[in-house]
C-alpha cells in the first residue's frame, strides 16, 4: 500500500502532464476544441480509482497466493522467463476479463466508466472503475500459477502492465506498420472504444492484439468508417462516481419492474444491454440508435466556471499527493476517512460541472466536514508537521469554496431555470 502510494506520487504528474500536452497539441496544431469538462471528468475518475486501489477496497474470492501454493506443477527458475510468463499471463487474463465485461450485463457495470467519454484521448484512459469490490477472475491467472510464478513477481509486473495501456488512447497516432500485427495500437483501440455497429465489442486485447485474432474478436480500423466514441446508453453526466453505478442502477430497476421471476434473475447474466421485454415496453431505453447523428453531452459552461473547476481539480491533486506520500503516517482508520473525503470532493465539484443546483448542498457538506476534521484535531492528517501553514490554507479553501459554489448556483444555474421557464411560457 505504502509502496503503491509512492509510485502514484511519481506517476500522477507524469500522466496528467501527458494528458494536458496531448490536448494542447490538438488545440494548437490540429485546431481541435479543448474539451475542458470531459477531460476534468476523466482525470477525476482517475483520482477515485487510485484512492480505491491504494486503500485495497476489493477482495479476491480465490487468491493467487493460494493457487501457487496448491496448483503449481512445475516451477520456472529463470528470472527472465518468470517475468515473461507473468506478463503474458496477465495479458491473457486481461483479455478474458475485458471480453467478459463487454458481454455480460452485470460485469459491464465495472467497465462502462472507461467507455463513457465521448472523446478518445489520453484522459479517457484514466476513467477506471471504483464499482468492483469482489474479484472473481483470479483463476484466469492459472497459467502463471501452474508454472509457480511468485506472487511478488505478479505484484511488480501488474502495475507495469496497467501503465503500458495508457499511450494508445489517442487519435493522433496512425497505423504503425508491422506492430499492428503484434501489439495493441491506437488504431486497434480506437475501434474498441467506438460505438459504430462495425466496431462494437471488438479488440479486447490490452498489450497483445493476437488474443483477438486467435479468439475471433479482431476488427481493423476501416478508412471509410470513422470511429464514434462513447457508450450506446450515454452517461449524460461529468460525475464519475455516478457513472460508475449507472448501469447497475438500471439493472436493479429493470429487475424490480420485471413481472417474471425468471427475468428478475437472468437479467444479471444475459448479454450486455438485455432487458426484460415487458420492462422495455413500459420504460423505453434512451439509447443511441444512429451513432452518426447524436448530440454529445455538453451542458453550458462559462469561462468562470471552467476556471473554478480547474481550481477545484488542482486543489484535489494537492490533497491526493499528500495522501499518496503519507498513507503510512495517516494510518488506520484515518486513511479511509481521507479516501472518503476525496470521493466527496470529486462528487461535489463534478455536480457543479453538471450545473446541478444541489451542488451547493454537496459542497456545504464537504466543507463543513473538512472544517470539522481540522477543528477536532488541530491539523489536517498531520500535514502541519511538514508545512506549518497548510491547515490554515486548507481551512480557508473550504470556506471560500462554499461561497464561490453558492454564487455559481445562485447566479448562473438559477438563471438557467429562469430562462427555461420563460421560454416555456412563450
Amino acid at each position: 500500500m505504502e509502496t503503491y502510494g509512492k509510485i502514484l506520487v511519481i506517476a500522477t504528474p507524469i500522466f496528467l502532464g501527458l494528458v494536458v500536452l496531448e490536448k494542447l497539441y490538438g488545440y494548437f496544431f490540429k485546431k481541435h476544441p479543448f474539451q475542458n469538462m470531459d477531460m476534468l471528468s476523466s482525470m477525476s475518475s482517475g483520482f477515485t480509482n487510485s484512492v480505491k486501489d491504494i486503500l485495497g477496497l476489493s477482495i479476491s474470492i480465490l487468491t493467487y497466493n493460494w493457487m501457487v501454493a496448491h496448483w503449481t506443477i512445475y516451477k520456472i527458475e529463470s528470472s527472465i522467463w518468470v517475468y515473461i510468463i507473468a506478463f503474458v499471463s496477465l495479458d491473457l487474463t486481461g483479455y478474458l476479463v475485458h471480453r467478459m465485461a463487454h458481454q455480460v450485463n452485470f460485469f459491464w457495470n465495472k467497465h462502462a466508466i472507461h467507455h463513457s467519454s465521448e472523446e478518445f484521448d489520453l484522459a479517457c484512459a484514466l476513467r477506471q472503475s471504483i464499482s468492483t469490490f469482489v474479484n472473481l477472475f483470479t483463476v484466469f491467472l492459472l497459467p502463471a500459477a501452474l508454472l509457480g510464478v511468485p506472487v511478488q513477481v505478479i505484484a511488480v509486473v501488474a502495475p507495469l502492465h496497467l501503465f503500458a495501456q495508457f499511450w494508445y488512447h489517442t487519435i493522433y497516432i496512425g497505423k504503425l506498420g508491422f506492430l499492428e500485427k503484434i501489439i495493441v495500437t491506437p488504431s486497434h483501440h480506437r475501434v474498441h472504444h467506438a460505438i459504430n455497429p462495425e466496431y462494437l465489442d471488438k479488440n479486447h486485447g490490452q498489450i497483445f492484439i493476437f488474443w483477438d485474432k486467435l479468439f475471433g474478436t479482431f476488427q481493423e480500423e476501416l478508412p471509410d468508417v470513422p470511429p464514434i466514441y462513447g457508450i450506446t446508453r450515454p452517461a449524460s453526466t461529468w460525475n464519475p462516481i455516478k457513472i460508475n453505478f449507472q448501469h447497475l442502477w438500471f439493472m436493479i430497476k429493470d429487475a424490480y419492474y420485471a413481472q417474471s421471476w425468471k427475468d428478475k434473475l437472468r437479467i444479471w447474466f444475459m448479454p450486455t444491454g438485455w432487458r426484460p421485454v415487458d420492462v422495455a415496453v413500459r420504460f423505453p431505453d434512451k439509447k443511441i440508435e444512429n451513432p452518426y447523428d447524436f448530440k454529445k453531452y455538453a451542458p453550458k459552461t462559462t469561462a468562470a466556471m471552467s476556471i473554478w473547476a480547474w481550481v477545484q481539480f488542482f486543489f484535489t491533486i494537492f490533497l491526493l499527493v499528500y495522501f499518496y506520500g503519507n498513507i503510512a503516517k495517516i494510518g488506520m482508520p484515518n486513511m479511509f476517512i481521507y479516501g472518503a473525503f476525496i470521493f466527496l470532493i470529486v462528487f461535489s465539484y463534478t455536480e457543479l460541472m453538471d450545473r446541478n443546483p444541489y451542488a451547493i448542498l454537496w459542497e456545504s457538506i464537504k466543507n463543513i466536514l473538512g472544517l470539522y476534521l481540522i477543528y477536532s484535531t488541530g491539523d489536517w492528517f498531520g500535514i502541519n508537521q511538514k508545512y506549518a501553514w497548510a491547515s490554515t490554507i486548507i481551512a480557508s479553501y473550504f470556506v471560500l469554496s462554499t461561497i464561490i459554489t453558492g454564487l455559481f448556483v445562485w447566479f448562473e444555474i438559477s438563471d438557467d431555470k429562469k430562462q427555461m421557464a420563460f421560454s416555456q411560457n412563450l
